[in-house]
C-alpha cells in the first residue's frame, strides 16, 4: 500500500516481510509522516530490533503471540494519539472552515490575548506554562501552539501527569533499563525519546513528584536523562508545553515543586480565564456545541430558544467550557425537535441545587411545627428538646455507634458522649461502643 496517496490512520506491521526489512520500511513511513502511528509486531524480537524500532519512532513493539484484549488496548491508544495530532485547532484569527476541526471559541477580550500570545509563541522554540481551572481548555491551547509551530510535522506526545501513579510516571516518560525494577523484564523506551524532534505536553505538571521534577529540569537544562536503572546518558531535542490548575508559587513555598523548574517553565505563561469570568462567549460556545454534536450524532437539532440559552448564561459552571460541552451534548442526544429549549438543558449543578433548596425548606417547614408545639406546650425548652431527640435518632440510625452517630451529627465523639450524658441518653438506647 502507499502511505504518500493511502493515508492511512494506524500501520500495523512485522520486521520480518517479504522482500523488504521492516526497519527500513518504518524509517520511510516516518520520512513521509513523523505523526502516522506505527505499532511493531514480530516472532523473532532482540533488545537491539526493540530499540531501535522505537528509536526510529514506533508507538509500540510486540512480541508474538500477543494478548488479544492488550493489542485491541494500544490500537485504541495508537489511533488516538494519531488523531490528536492531526485534528486541526483554529481559533478567530486562523480559524477555518473544514467541519473536523476542533474550535477555541470565544470573542471576549481574554480571549483575543490568548490567541495573541498563541501566535507569538508558537513559532518560537521556547517551554510555555499554560495555568487556569480544569475544563479550561488548556490541551486545546496547547495543540493550537504545536500544530502552528515549526515541530508540527513531528509527533506531539500528551502526558496526564494526575493519572498516571506517581510510581509509574518516571518510568513512563524516561523509561527504563532491563532489571531496573521487578518485572522490568526488557527495556522499555519513554515518552520522551518517542517525542523526540517533537513536542511533549505535560498536563497537571502541578501533580509531579520532587524527583521526577529533578529530572525534568536535567532535559530542559541539558537536553538528556537517564532511563531507570540506566547508566549512559539519552539526548533528546523535545519542546515542553506544561499545564497545571493549582497553585504553583503556593507549591513552591510549601516545598512541593522546585522553584528552579518553574522558572525554566513559565518562560511565557498562558492563564485561561474560567468560564464564570467570560459569560459573554457562552451563547458562541453553544452555537458550536450544538452544531458539532448534531452532525456527530446524527440528529436534526438546528437552534437554541431564548429561555434555554438565558437558563445556560446564568449559571456558573464550575467544570467550565468541558462542564458546558457534557451538557449540551446530553442536551442534544435527548432533543425531541429541532430546537433545544430548557427542559431538554438539564445542568446538574443547579438540580442539585434546587434539591437541596427543596431539603432545607422541608426542614425548616419541620421546624415550623416544632416551634409551634413549644408555643402551646407551656415551659417547653426547645433547643434540649430537639438535640435529644437527633441524638437519639442518630444512636438508632447507627445501631448504637458512637463513631458513627457522631460523624452523622457532625460532632466529636467527646461531645456526643457529654449530651448523652446531659440527658441520659445511655440508659434508653443500646450503645454498642465503636
Amino acid at each position: 500500500m502507499n502511505i504518500e496517496s493511502h493515508r492511512p490512520d494506524l500501520v500495523i506491521m512485522d520486521i520480518r516481510m517479504p522482500g523488504t526489512n521492516g526497519l527500513v520500511t518504518l524509517k520511510k513511513i516516518k520520512e513521509i509522516d513523523a505523526r502516522l502511528p506505527v505499532i511493531i509486531v514480530t516472532a523473532y524480537g532482540t533488545m537491539q530490533t526493540a530499540i531501535e524500532a522505537m528509536g526510529l519512532g514506533a508507538y509500540e513493539y510486540m512480541l508474538k503471540p500477543f494478548d488479544v484484549g492488550q493489542m485491541r488496548k494500544i490500537i485504541d491508544k495508537a489511533l488516538a494519539a494519531g488523531q490528536l495530532m492531526k485534528k486541526t485547532v483554529s481559533y478567530p484569527p486562523l480559524a477555518g472552515t473544514a467541519k473536523e476541526e476542533d474550535l477555541i471559541v470565544g470573542s471576549s477580550a481574554q480571549m483575543q490575548e490568548i490567541y495573541k500570545m498563541i501566535g507569538q509563541v508558537a513559532g518560537k522554540d521556547v517551554t510555555v506554562l499554560l495555568r487556569g481551572e480544569s475544563g479550561t481548555g488548556k490541551e486545546l491551547v496547547a495543540r493550537a501552539i504545536y500544530q502552528h509551530s515549526k515541530r508540527s510535522d513531528q509527533p506531539f506526545v500528551v502526558v496526564n501527569c494526575a493519572a498516571i501513579p506517581e510510581t509509574l510516571l518516571e518510568s513512563e516518560l524516561f523509561g527504563y533499563e532491563k532489571g531496573a525494577f521487578t518485572g522490568a523484564e526488557e527495556r522499555r523506551i519513554g515518552k520522551f525519546e518517542q517525542s523526540n524532534g517533537g513536542t511533549m505536553f505535560l498536563d497537571e505538571i502541578g501533580d509531579m513528584s520532587l524527583s521526577t521534577q529533578t529530572k525534568i529540569l536535567r532535559v530542559i537544562q541539558d537536553g538528556e536523562f537517564t532511563r531507570l536503572g540506566g547508566k549512559e546518558p539519552v539526548r533528546v531535542d523535545v519542546r515542553l508545553i506544561a499545564a497545571t490548575n493549582k497553585n504553583l508559587e503556593v507549591a513552591i513555598q510549601e516545598g512541593k515543586f522546585r522553584e528552579d523548574l518553574y522558572y525554566r517553565l513559565n518562560v511565557i505563561s498562558i492563564y485561561l480565564p474560567p468560564l464564570r469570568e467570560r459569560k459573554e462567549d457562552i451563547p458562541a460556545l453553544v452555537r458550536y456545541f450544538v452544531e458539532k454534536f448534531s452532525r456527530e450524532l446524527g440528529k436534526d437539532v438546528r437552534a437554541i430558544d431564548e429561555a434555554a440559552l438565558h437558563k445556560l448564561v446564568r449559571y456558573g459552571w464550575p467544570g467550565n467550557v468541558r462542564e458546558l460541552e457534557n451538557c449540551l451534548k446530553r442536551a442534544v442526544v435527548l432533543s425531541k425537535g429541532d430546537l433545544l429549549t430548557a427542559e431538554d438543558v438539564q445542568i446538574q449543578g443547579t438540580e442539585k441545587k434546587e434539591r437541596g433548596r427543596k431539603e432545607e425548606a422541608s426542614l425548616e417547614e419541620m421546624l415550623e411545627q416544632v416551634l409551634d408545639l413549644a408555643s402551646i406546650t407551656e415551659g417547653a425548652e426547645i433547643i434540649p428538646l430537639v438535640e435529644r431527640a437527633l441524638i437519639r435518632k442518630a444512636l438508632q440510625k447507627t445501631g448504637g455507634n458512637q463513631v458513627r452517630a457522631a460523624r452523622l451529627l457532625g460532632i466529636s465523639r467527646n461531645t456526643l458522649r457529654s449530651r448523652m450524658k446531659k440527658y441520659r441518653i445511655a440508659k434508653e438506647v443500646e450503645i454498642t461502643r465503636g
